[in-house]
This record gives structure tokens, C-alpha cells and sequence, in this order.
């Protein structure tokens, strides 16, 4: 979907179209400027308080802004771009319509979270081509929204292409256009090349993907070990053998993000435990969503230089409340030094048992299952 949340804000607010949107913070601190009753958006430079921006419009992305940037560093980049609270219950009804509207054409689907998804159009008998578009319009009629559709030969490469001709993009891309559409490419635009990657790879000489396809593999081994360079050597290829995965009984749930900018526990703390707190309230929603319950609650940390810490802890009883979530997810980070800086933060829940399992409805009973809100991660 394109710019999911401002887009769907932008059905909320048209007079907002065509100005730098950004979502974010806590509705409480958000100055109402709204004409209208209910309205609850102001300019980021009135914004007080701490928070961290979800994501933004193609307008405030062209400013610089950008998801997880600190508000208070938004607000120096485009201090007169309008700020948005988050209403992840919208956003989730409207992510349940356009996944509807896409599995009445083309059912098999993996889901990537609240705004993507990977889709098999094997065996179907349309013109490719065809058939995307018709997606593209069933999403449209279904939300208002437009969306970006990559078709490809595998998940990489459809996930690139979904990015290419943004917003409301369709690009098909056979296997002999992908010297010509994929090589030019900056490394980064491969989901897996991070920050520090492309910063190692660039001192290399390795800037696009044509470069990295290029590359020996053995300095790529020397620089990032065996396991990692085999996987830079298959992707700058185009090779992916990743499988669609349509399962809906997941082994774990977790979430994480990594950083604009490496953060100390101590000078950034503010910052760190907002996000923290975020991601365990994410993981939480999701738990409730999925209709989980988790026993073994872990966190991942990965540090500047690479190196990746985890710890987990396992619970009496199996939970989905966001504050038991928090409180184990806490106990664990204090198992772990935090003296060096983090360019990576997330946190897992494991051990899980369907709801519906620890309380069965009697006949006549409706089971509801209550939704955590999501918060900004």
C-alpha cells in the first residue's frame, strides 16, 4: 500500500492532500488546529511532548523525514508539516478490506503485516499483466487507496519492483530485464542491506547491484563471512527461493526495528524506552489479532558493531497483556551490559497457545477477542 497510514489519514482529512503529512506521537499532546469537531492535527512544530514519527507522506519523505525519526528532529526538517496522531484501529480496518478485496481475485496470499503482502498468481489464467491491474482497481474500489504491485519471478525481486514506480506503481519484470531494471540500483534498495552493510559495501567500491553482482566472492567473504556473502552473491542475481508462506499458525511473534542512527542506553535513553515500549505494545496487539497467548517473552539487541545479543525469559502463565509483556521484555534487557551503542532493538514472544484454547464459548456464547491498540514502533 502506498504511504498506508497518511493515505488512509488523507480519507479523513482531503483538505491535507498534496501537503507533508507525518503520523506520530500522542493525541494528548497534539495542539487541536482542526476545523472541524473531533479534527486532531497541528503543525509539527507545535507538537510537545516525545515521540517518534510512524511514517509520513511522499511530500514530508521528500523533506527528509522518515519512519522512527525522533518528532523533535522531524520538527527541524519540516516544521510546518501537518502531525497526525496514529489510529491504528483505521488502519486495520482498512488492511483487512484491501487484503479482502485481493484474496476474492488471487487467494493465495502471504501476509507481511498491516500494509504489504506477497501474492501467488501461479496457475491463474489471466494476462499477468491484466490481472494485476485488476488488483490494483479491487483495492481501489475496496479503500479509496492506491497501492504498488512488483510482479517477479520470486519475492525479492517483486518486492523491489513494488517499489520502482511508487505510488500507485505496476511493474512486471522478466527474468532478462534484470540487468537492465535491477543492476542500476543503489545496494540498499535489497530488504537485508542495511545501514552498516551498504556503508561497508560502499567503501568496497560496491555501490549498486550490478556492483555487487560483479563482485568475488571471496572478498565479499572476507568482509561479511561465508553465510552472509553467499546470500549478497544469490541476491544481487536475482536468485530467492523463499516459498510463499500461507500458514496462519505462527511459532513466534515478534518485532523490531533498526535505528536512523546508532543509540546509547544512556544519552538516547528517552528515545530507546519509547521505542521499547512500542514494540512490546505492537507484539502485544498482534498476540490479541492473532487470537495468542505467549509464555517465553524475548528481546534482540544488535549492537554498532554487529554483534547481537538476545534473552529470553519464560513466564508461569501464558499472556497477551501488554504490561506483563513489558515487564518481562524489561527483566531481560537487564540481563544484558548496555554500555555500547544499539543500531537494532526488538522483542519476541514464543510459546504460544491459541486463546480460544483457555476458554472455550459455551453454545450460544459469542467469543470476542479484544484488540490491543497499536502503537508507533
Amino acid at each position: 500500500m502506498d504511504a498506508f497510514y497518511a493515505s488512509v489519514e488523507l480519507l479523513r482529512y482531503p483538505e491535507l492532500r498534496g501537503q507533508p503529512v507525518v503520523i506520530g506521537g500522542d493525541c494528548a499532546h497534539h495542539p487541536r488546529t482542526g476545523a472541524a469537531a473531533g479534527r486532531c492535527f497541528s503543525r509539527l512544530r507545535d507538537y510537545v511532548g516525545r515521540g517518534v514519527i510512524t511514517t509520513a507522506s511522499y511530500e514530508a519523505r521528500a523533506l527528509g523525514v522518515t519512519s522512527a525519526m525522533a518528532i523533535m528532529k522531524a520538527a527541524r526538517l519540516a516544521p510546518e508539516a501537518i502531525l497526525l496522531p496514529v489510529d491504528f484501529a483505521a488502519y486495520r480496518h482498512y488492511s483487512r478490506r484491501f487484503k479482502s478485496a485481493v484474496a476474492d481475485i488471487a487467494p493465495q496470499i502471504e501476509d507481511r503485516g498491516i500494509d504489504e503482502i506477497y501474492i501467488d498468481l501461479g496457475g491463474l489464467p489471466e494476462d499477468t499483466r491484466m490481472l494485476a491491474q485488476r488488483i490494483k482497481e479491487a483495492v481501489r474500489t475496496a479503500t479509496g487507496l492506491s497501492c504498488s504491485i512488483g510482479v517477479a519471478a520470486n519475492k525479492l525481486l517483486a518486492k523491489i519492483c513494488s517499489d520502482l514506480d511508487k505510488p500507485d506503481g505496476l511493474t512486471v519484470l522478466a527474468v532478462d530485464d534484470i540487468e537492465r531494471r535491477i543492476w542500476p540500483l543503489p545496494v540498499r534498495r535489497i530488504n537485508g542491506i542495511g545501514p552498516k552493510a551498504g556503508g561497508r559495501l560502499a567503501a568496497l567500491e560496491i555501490h549498486s547491484i550490478g556492483d555487487l553482482a560483479s563482485a568475488d566472492i571471496s572478498l565479499l567473504q572476507r568482509y561479511f563471512g561465508r553465510r552472509y556473502a553467499s546470500w549478497l552473491y544469490d541476491v544481487a542475481r536475482g536468485i530467492d527461493e523463499r516459498p510463499l508462506v500461507i500458514s496462519s499458525e505462527p511459532k513466534s511473534i515478534s518485532r523490531e526495528t533498526t535505528f536512523e542512527r546508532d543509540l546509547h542506553p544512556r544519552t538516547d535513553r528517552e528515545i530507546l524506552s519509547e521505542v521499547f515500549t512500542s514494540l512490546c505494545a505492537r507484539v502485544a496487539e498482534d498476540l490479541s489479532r492473532k487470537g495468542c497467548l505467549g509464555r517465553t517473552i524475548g528481546i534482540k539487541l544488535r549492537f554498532a558493531d554487529f554483534e547481537t545479543a538476545t534473552r529470553d525469559l519464560t513466564l508461569p502463565a501464558a499472556t497477551a497483556d501488554l504490561q506483563t509483556i513489558r515487564r518481562a521484555a524489561g527483566e531481560c534487557l537487564r540481563r544484558i551490559p548496555l554500555d555500547r551503542k544499539l543500531r537494532l532493538l526488538g522483542v519476541r514472544v514464543s510459546t504460544l497457545s491459541a486463546l480460544r484454547s483457555m476458554h472455550e464459548p459455551r453454545q450460544g456464547e459469542l467469543a470476542l477477542i479484544a484488540e490491543v491498540p497499536d502503537r508507533p514502533a
